[in-house]
């Protein structure tokens, strides 16, 4: 009993040593590529712009790298386990371990424990380690390459507090200035004052100067004006409430993300799709990992006339129509046809049915 469970061991480590060795691989050689061909492609902006050496070294490319690494993660756990479970079964080292008394399922412990330490690191890059990377590369984007950044943005409506809605014609956020500004006060839905103002210039925290103003006061059947050049006022907004890029929630940890969400939604600001998405794509990435591996396991396993070659297109072709599923379906929730949560989630219940019903087919 002890020398069988010592040997199972030893398959346990040997297979996850396979599985975590081939995805650092497959990771490193993908990651070579992308940063020859992104280096390629930007050298003129590095040059025409004098980006220093340190900079483009320790700025970009230590901050893309990890970026990059995590976006291809769900993609290559996928071929690596279906890559080195297929020489496995070429080799007739899945038939021995099953012949042996092991069953598919005591096989699959190892594949799934390589899995969860893949799916935990990337969650923990992706929520608390790239976003900041990101923050950092934007920013040298910005400098040295061309700008991403939202300097303005027009027709902007929210609500500071409740029963009082701002409205915005024109914010520039490079001179902290919007034009054609209002402010209205309600209660139980009757309006109570309404401001309205040729400018308002952000200061520091929720301060603001509101400059050639008009303040109308409603009291029952009577109105009161006010009016003024200049009037100091504390508004519970900031700039980056409303000045939404679409690089934006690629800059913010999980928590951050979820807070900025509810914020959001207690705002009434609608154009917050993009960051619903990136936060339940963040679990749903991670989640992936489990899928892919159960999927990639269960087809290579069995060994076919086709070989290797069968098995990796067929992975392939897997891996690819998934993250095209997980792109197509994104795009219904910005068009509105569904919510965040749904749209992102779908490829995970398709093909999660996909995974149980190869599980079921696979070897045994």
């Amino acid at each position: 009993m002890k020398l069988e469970l010592k040997f199972l061991k030893t398959i346990d480590r040997y297979i996850i040593k396979k599985f975590i060795g081939t995805y650092a691989f497959a990771i490193l050689l993908i990651l070579s590529i992308s940063v020859m061909f992104d280096f390629n492609e930007k050298v003129d902006n590095f040059i025409r712009n004098n980006a220093p050496t340190h900079a483009i070294i320790f700025d970009y490319y230590f901050n893309f790298i990890p970026y990059f690494a995590n976006l291809f993660s769900p993609l290559f756990v996928f071929i690596a386990v279906i890559f080195f479970t297929s020489r496995l079964a070429d080799h007739s080292e899945i038939i021995a371990m099953l012949s042996g008394g092991i069953s598919f399922e005591r096989l699959m412990r190892p594949y799934m424990l390589s899995a969860t330490l893949i799916a935990g690191l990337t969650f923990l890059l992706n929520s608390f380690v790239i976003p900041p990377a990101n923050s950092i590369r934007n920013d040298f984007h910005d400098k040295y390459v061309r700008p991403i950044k939202t300097t303005y943005s027009n027709n902007i409506q929210l609500e500071v507090e409740p029963g009082i809605i701002a409205y915005f014609d024109r914010f520039d956020s490079d001179m902290s200035t919007g034009y054609r500004f209002s402010l209205e006060r309600f209660e139980n839905k009757e309006l109570k004052s309404r401001m309205t103002a040729q400018q308002i210039v952000w200061d520091s925290a929720y301060h603001w100067t509101v400059k050639n103003y008009m303040i109308r006061n409603f009291v029952g059947m009577k109105e009161e004006i006010i009016s003024g050049e200049q009037i100091d006022t504390t508004l519970t907004i900031i700039p980056s409430d409303f000045m939404i890029s679409r690089f934006d929630f690629e800059q913010m940890t999980t928590p951050q993300l979820k807070t900025y969400i509810n914020r959001q939604k207690q705002r009434g600001i609608g154009n917050i799709q993009s960051f619903e998405i990136e936060y339940h794509k963040r679990y749903a990435m991670t989640f992936a990992a489990f899928i892919l591996t159960v999927i990639g396991a269960s087809i290579s396993s069995r060994k076919v006339k086709g070989g290797m070659g069968l098995h990796i297109g067929i992975g392939m072709l897997l891996s690819f129509s998934y993250i095209l599923f997980m792109q197509v379906s994104s795009s219904f929730a910005i068009s509105g046809l569904t919510s965040p949560f749904i749209a992102v989630w779908m490829p995970n219940f398709v093909y999660i049915l996909i995974a149980a019903y190869l599980y079921l087919k696979a070897p045994r």
